[in-house]
């Protein structure tokens, strides 16, 4: 039997040095701890961890090195109804595993550590059969990189343009990808995926998960996957599946290729993790990793010590106020800004991290570590401001250095354009959301302003369908909100009609030209910029198929909607005034205010005004004179001026200019009832039409 050398507590993980590699695995409440080697043949060789250093079970094994695959069983008491659940039957993935060979198959032996009777008690009896052949082996990698003196582009908040993409769906069906990297880290990073981007002028790509996933039992049965992937195993790992060139520790060179790729473009890369459950679901879920390896310690548990507290509605919540596991978590996100290199990280139901005993809390220690931190207090960080426990929703409650996803500012705006809205709340969404992020000392930069995202309707569907079409699901279409404020301008799916064809068009341009123009950081869905549909599905999590992927087979009207998405993120680029550093307050230094609200008929919008339920149309004066803020060199930073005139009504309205002290002339920027159209010129107090539901900018002729 091989005996391992003492080796040392930490780091957590397995860690090579050369020679060979030190293993450690936190378990507080475990009696006994074996490490399992697997040879290419599956053969496994079992290594008793002897050291118990502040509950890490650790040894040091000379000549083990990059590419050895292992895992481990943890001895302990079977006693479900105290939170222990050790079963020595079950092979267990390492929480610190740097990389993760292969798929959970339930097929091949039972992942369960009961034995499956149906009876509603059936997680009390321990199983005892082996798991091995069902369980992903860890892998101890080489850290070794040339990152060829990359760096983080550091773009400042106000300045960030995030597009929203998936990994595999954005590049699975692209024909510029050489074919034998589509779907993968190397196909993201490849010539013409970033060509695109870099095309598109988005500063930053935030990834759909990439840490290693399992899909739940249920969806085999269906003949589906997890596509989007909120099913963690493995929080230091990138997923496996995602890699061309191997997955024996090859996953983690090329996802490291993909962030110096993007670097070198200039992107920043933003995680989306999922700190806030596991893949291994409740009481009746399978056993990998945490459940086998201390329970009691790494879940939320009810007061009866059986059941898990459900902040996330997939049936287990992490338990951060645990040491062990806030270290976890912090070590997870140090690893990826100091080994990998990404920029920031967009958490998933962050308000289940804040919650310290039940209730979410501002002063959470979840926040306090990571403030205090000198790496992680420099990175990106976006919180989804909710969770689906009671109390969960938080939106405009989290603390400095965070922004959030603005589910106000989607829900308003898709309401304005359904025409369904109110001119009062399009202001307050339109230009920062001060009423959220203003009283606590943040920027508009807090506001992650977006239409769509992952989860709902793409934007070709949000103008297309008003009801969900999941039943692809296989849940009978009960699955995905009923909530989508959609509307489908006349007609439900796809049509023939020229006249709704037109509409549709229009209706993209308008949420694009909002979402581009408006104050905050704005978020693109992939895909929206050419059309994209997925048939109605507003919730195509476990659809990994051309249903999800990225359509590139481009005809007229798509590609019309991607120069006219580029010619918005240019513009805005281009003009600081859409890219505000400070909330505008009405007032200025000189003759004008930052900002002036009118009516159509080009005077001053009134409090009654404000208050009409019916108004549907505005304008707004930005001042580019009066930006307030300084160019790294102390000059002050101005810009040309703009209207932005909206009509969201579904009649044509004529608009009066302001007064001539605003400006003597403007020029029309941009049209989205007319997108081809620039130039015109119009005079103070003179009249324009704006077709119904539509948006138009206007740039003053100096």
């Amino acid at each position: 039997m091989t005996v391992p050398w003492p080796g040392a507590p930490f780091p957590l993980g397995a860690t090579w040095d050369g020679n060979g590699t030190n293993f450690s695995l936190f378990s507080e409440h475990a009696e006994r701890v074996e490490l399992c080697l697997f040879d290419d043949e599956g053969a496994e060789t079992r290594v008793a961890l002897r050291e118990r250093t502040a509950y890490n079970w650790h040894g040091y094994l000379p000549g083990i090195g990059p590419g050895q695959r292992y895992g481990y069983r943890v001895h302990g008491p079977w006693a479900p109804e105290r939170g222990h659940r050790f079963n020595p039957a079950k092979l267990l993935i390492d929480p610190y595993a740097k990389a993760i060979d292969g798929a959970v198959d339930h097929r091949v032996a039972n992942t369960l550590p009961y034995v499956p009777t149906g009876s509603p008690d059936a997680d009390l009896v321990r199983d005892d059969s082996d798991d091995a052949a069902a369980v992903p082996k860890c892998v101890v990698v080489d850290p070794a990189f040339d990152w060829e003196g990359d760096e983080h582009p550091r773009t400042p908040w106000a300045d960030t343009t995030i597009y929203e993409l998936h990994v595999k769906g954005f590049t699975r069906l692209h024909p510029g990808v050489p074919e034998h990297v589509r779907g993968t880290y190397a196909g993201l990073a490849s010539e013409a995926a970033i060509a695109h981007l870099s095309s598109l002028g988005v500063t930053a790509v935030e990834l759909l998960p990439i840490h290693h996933i399992a899909d739940e039992h249920f969806l085999h049965e269906r003949g589906l996957t997890n596509y989007w992937g909120y099913s963690t195993i493995g929080f230091f790992a990138p997923h496996a599946s995602y890699a061309a060139t191997g997955t024996r520790g090859e996953q983690v060179r090329e996802f490291k290729g993909l962030v110096k790729a993007l670097h070198r473009a200039g992107i920043e890369v933003i995680l989306d993790v999922v700190y806030n459950h596991t893949a291994e679901g409740n009481h009746l879920g399978p056993m990998l990793s945490f459940k086998g390896i201390d329970n009691a310690s790494y879940y939320r548990l009810t007061p009866d010590g059986r059941h898990y507290v459900d902040f996330t509605g997939t049936g287990n919540s992490l338990n951060p106020v645990h040491p062990s596991v806030l270290r976890l978590i912090m070590d997870s996100l140090r690893y990826w800004v100091l080994e990998c290199h990404v920029d920031g990280f967009r958490f998933d139901l962050a308000a289940a991290l804040a919650r310290e005993l039940y209730d979410v809390d501002r002063l959470a220690t979840f926040f306090d570590v990571i403030h205090q931190d000198p790496v992680l207090s420099q990175v990106k960080l976006i919180a989804e401001p909710w969770d689906l426990g009671p109390g969960g929703y938080q939106v405009g409650n989290f603390p400095v250095l965070w922004a959030e996803w603005n589910d106000r500012y989607r829900d308003t705006m898709r309401d304005l354009w359904r025409g369904q809205g109110d001119v009062a709340s399009f202001a307050r969404r339109f230009t920062g959301s001060s009423d959220l992020y203003q009283d606590d000392g943040r920027h508009p930069s807090a506001s992650i302003n977006y239409i769509t995202a992952h989860d709902g309707f793409t934007l070709a569907d949000l103008v297309s369908y008003e009801r969900k079409h999941n039943e692809g699901n296989g849940e009978d279409n009960r699955d995905g909100s009923d909530d989508n404020r959609s509307w489908n301008c006349g007609v439900e799916g796809p049509t023939d009609d020229p006249a709704i064809r037109s509409l549709r068009a229009r209706q993209q341009r308008n949420f694009l030209a909002t979402l581009l123009l408006s104050h905050g950081v704005p978020m693109l869905l992939a895909g929206d910029e050419i059309g994209r549909t997925q048939r109605g599905n507003n919730n195509a999590w476990c659809q990994d198929n051309e249903l999800s992927w990225l359509d590139w087979d481009l005809d007229a009207e798509r590609e019309e909607l991607l120069a006219f998405t580029r010619r918005l993120l240019e513009l805005r680029r281009r003009h600081p005034a859409f890219r505000r550093r400070r909330f505008l307050d009405g007032d200025g230094s000189g003759p004008l205010p930052d900002a002036w609200w009118f009516r159509a008929d080009g005077r001053k919008m009134t409090r009654s005004d404000w208050e009409s339920h019916e108004a549907r149309a505005v304008g707004l004066f930005l001042n580019g004179d009066e930006l307030g803020w300084l160019s790294p060199d102390g000059e002050p930073v101005r810009d040309d001026s703009f209207l932005v005139l909206v009509n969201a009504s579904a009649e044509p309205m004529s608009f009066t200019l302001p007064p001539r002290r605003f400006g003597a002339a403007w020029a029309l920027e941009l049209d989205t009832a007319s997108p081809q159209s620039a130039g015109v010129v119009t005079a103070a107090r003179g009249r324009l039409v704006l077709e119904g539901r539509s948006l138009v900018l206007l740039r003053r002729e100096r």
